[in-house]
């Protein structure tokens, strides 16, 4: 086998996705620095694969990369494989790359399945462009919904009806897909307006969040003034930009139309 780091992928949830390369290649090199060793080990069984393996996810990837680079430039060859999907798509994996890419080491990827992508085609929105924004992020989604083509998130099932609920505020005008155990026995996707799926049973399972790009069409006075009905009981900071994330206006524009509305009350 060619020295090098390979990036390696592997299936999401049905084992019969796993490429005839990737199991050669996982057979072949010197070792694999895996997300978590136990999860490895299964495959591994699973697939008759013997190679000695390294534990190297999120709270170690910095501290073991430098060995693994060393490794390489002795001669060795080493894969990357994350518990499920591409390593590097909000899994360890880019710092290893990077450094590789910075040793001059050769890197070699193993294509495999994705989550991310795996939802957007199941959703059945536009896949022209879209922003993958990893896991969802509260904070930030007010600032997300100025991205108006196909957005994709990871989310927790034990989070997903909050994050629903939160985009019933922000995107209530923008469909989403909530599309779970890819691959597996009972996959699902989930379709409809954030309002209309506020009362669903709670997903269970591994989740993506694929959110449909926002309506053409501008606002007219009357929708903003509904919106600026709704927000308006937060503080004016806040309510303006909720305000401004829903109706596509800047943030000046929300004060000022926020402003107008309490000095007419």
């Amino acid at each position: 086998m060619q020295t090098g780091l390979y990036v390696v992928g592997t299936p999401i949830g049905n084992l019969g996705d796993m490429s005839p390369r990737a199991v050669d290649v996982l057979r072949g090199v010197d070792m694999v620095a895996a997300e978590d060793t136990r999860v490895f080990a299964r495959l591994a069984a699973h697939f008759d694969i013997h190679t000695p393996s390294r534990a190297m996810h999120d709270h170690n990837e910095r501290d073991v990369v430098p060995d693994i680079i060393e490794m390489l430039q002795a001669g060795h060859s080493v894969a990357a494989v994350s518990d499920a999907g591409m390593p590097g798509i909000s899994d360890p994996g880019f710092r290893l790359v990077r450094a590789a890419r910075a040793a001059g080491v050769p890197v070699f990827v193993v294509p495999g399945p994705t989550a991310a992508i795996s939802a957007l085609v199941l959703s059945g929105f536009p896949t022209d462009r879209f922003t993958f924004c990893g896991f969802f992020d509260e904070k930030k989604v007010r600032d997300d919904n100025k991205i108006r083509h196909t957005i994709i998130y990871y989310e927790s099932p034990n989070r997903i009806m909050a994050t629903i609920a939160t985009l019933a505020r922000v995107m209530p005008e923008r469909r989403i897909a909530i599309v779970r155990e890819i691959t597996k026995i009972y996959e699902e996707a989930i379709i409809g307006y954030p309002a209309e799926l506020a009362d669903i049973t709670p997903p269970r399972g591994e989740i993506v969040l694929v959110v449909e790009p926002a309506p053409e069409h501008k606002m007219t006075d009357e929708e903003i003034t509904a919106i600026v009905n709704d927000v308006a009981r937060s503080s004016t900071k806040s309510a303006a930009a909720e305000l401004a994330a829903r109706a596509g206006i800047s943030k000046k524009e929300a004060y000022r139309r926020l402003i107008d509305k309490g000095d007419a009350q």
